[in-house]
């Protein structure tokens, strides 16, 4: 299970957004342990007990690597104990504010492979290059640390102005990193302004709050900036002194069921209707959610006034090309055409150059298909062939491109492929422009499938609250 399903599950198992935190620091042992005996022991038996009490009213677990490096080798010990002792069920963040990229790949394998937790915090002044080693575990996760809750801080964050300050330019870089179920947000919740302009800027990530409980944190109000739509999203972290005095279950059930008060108000609050809704995002009833905005956030697809090869002009463009530079992206990409792909009748698939070759290649390997590509341009010397790769006449081939607006060149490719006596009856494209093109297509004697079409996309982009009023009436207008 990785990390956004596990986290989805124990918030409902438990119905908590509490995130416990198992800090072994010596300064907050409770009283009730003896003074006198082994420090290490008493660390022990009381992150051992935070854990008993609290394993059905927490979300999330995040101990502190710094706490266990402080108390040398006997700390990593305890570390490894405290993590043994959590229940599977319940997610591990470590949180480690990891920054150097030179270590980055074999701090992510034993943090991953050895100590199996399940998410990491991290720094993001290393860029993408750091983070990757951590993303390419699938069923891991990471949050990156945007801005936080102290006040001399405020200097650098909020640099160069407070109206574009560089948390937020932080914020929409590394959403760029990851998907939302693998990349996630560390935000102070001392700033209300600046919990709700990140979840304005990123409604789809989970956020962990950070200083809730410094003087002037407020509960509510943070739930009210820091809350999706669907009442979940946000992570509230367990005060200290909490866990370190006594009848600490009773406080943090208390503080559980504080917070699902305030959320079920908060919920209701939002709704613009009396009819009752399941707790749960409507938007991941479209499986592309995800997909489509970090295509947005990477800049291939964009809205305005723009000129396409056709001559013709739209009110968007898409430039999937870049999609290759980020291979997170990219395989999420061809997992869409192979959900596609694997329903069809096919021997090889094939490539319109230039843009798609990439894409039919990824699908190649990952479906073990063999792989060709018609010539944009035949060659005038050498072999002058048309069709480039190995292949059998009579073969069925499945054609594969990145957006259906006029169809010509898919089914100039299409033609050349037949020209040598292969087979071409499916062709398979990421986006459908719509306006009957597909008919179009059809009338060719192919029959066209596509992942999405701009209705479709313009549809999520507006749910997710990406577009503007006048982005979409201009869309509706000319869509």
């Amino acid at each position: 299970m990785d990390f956004a399903d596990k986290l989805a599950s124990a918030i409902e198992h438990n119905q908590s957004l509490l995130c416990v935190g198992l800090d072994p620091d010596p300064n907050l042992l409770p009283e009730c342990y003896d003074q006198s005996d082994d420090l290490y022991a008493n660390l022990w038996a009381w992150m051992q007990g935070i854990i008993t009490q609290t394993a059905t009213l927490a979300c999330a677990y995040k101990p502190t690597l710094g706490f266990y490096e402080a108390l040398g080798v006997e700390g990593f010990v305890l570390l490894e104990k405290v993590l043994t002792a959590i229940p599977s069920a319940i997610p591990v963040i470590l949180d480690a504010k990891h920054g150097d990229p030179a270590t980055s790949a074999v701090f992510a394998r034993q943090i991953f492979e050895v100590w199996g937790v399940d998410a990491v915090t991290l720094m993001p002044y290393g860029g993408q290059d750091h983070t990757a080693p951590f993303l390419t575990y699938p069923t891991k996760a990471v949050f990156i640390l945007c801005q936080t809750p102290d006040f001399s801080a405020a200097v650098i964050q909020d640099y160069p102005l407070p109206e574009n300050p560089l948390y937020l330019h932080i914020v929409r870089e590394v959403k760029t990193w990851g998907s939302p179920e693998q990349l996630a947000l560390e935000i102070g919740a001392t700033r209300l302004d600046a919990l709700a302009r990140v979840r304005e800027l990123a409604p789809e990530r989970v956020i962990l709050a950070r200083g809730l409980w410094r003087e002037g944190g407020d509960l509510t109000q943070t739930l009210q900036a820091g809350l999706k739509t669907s009442g979940d999203g946000l992570l509230i972290p367990v005060p200290h002194s909490m866990l370190s005095g006594p009848n600490a279950i009773q406080k943090v059930n208390m503080l559980r069921e504080k917070v699902n008060q305030e959320r079920e108000r908060i919920t209701a609050a939002n709704t613009t209707c009396s009819v009752w809704l399941p707790d749960i995002c409507l938007l991941r009833t479209q499986p592309y959610l995800d997909l489509v905005l970090q295509l947005y956030d990477l800049g291939c697809i964009m809205f305005g006034d723009y000129v396409q090869a056709s001559g013709a002009t739209f009110p968007y463009y898409v430039d999937l090309r870049n999609v290759i530079s980020n291979p997170q992206v990219f395989q999420k990409m061809l997992s869409a055409y192979a959900d596609i792909l694997k329903k069809l009748d096919f021997d090889r698939i094939a490539g319109i150059p230039y843009g798609s070759l990439p894409t039919a290649a990824g699908l190649a390997l990952r479906l073990h298909r063999p792989m060709i590509f018609p010539r944009k341009e035949v060659k005038a010397h050498g072999t002058k062939k048309v069709v480039e790769g190995a292949f059998e006449i009579g073969e069925k081939i499945v054609v594969v491109d990145d957006i259906l607006i006029t169809g010509r060149s898919v089914i100039e490719g299409a033609e050349k492929l037949k020209s040598v006596g292969l087979l071409v009856k499916d062709i398979v494209v990421f986006i459908d422009h719509e306006h009957g093109v597909k008919d179009a297509v059809s009338q060719q004697g192919y029959q066209a499938h596509a992942v999405l079409t701009i209705t479709d996309i313009i549809d999520l982009l507006d749910q997710a609250g990406r577009l503007t009023e006048a982005q979409l009436e201009i869309l509706r207008a000319k869509h």
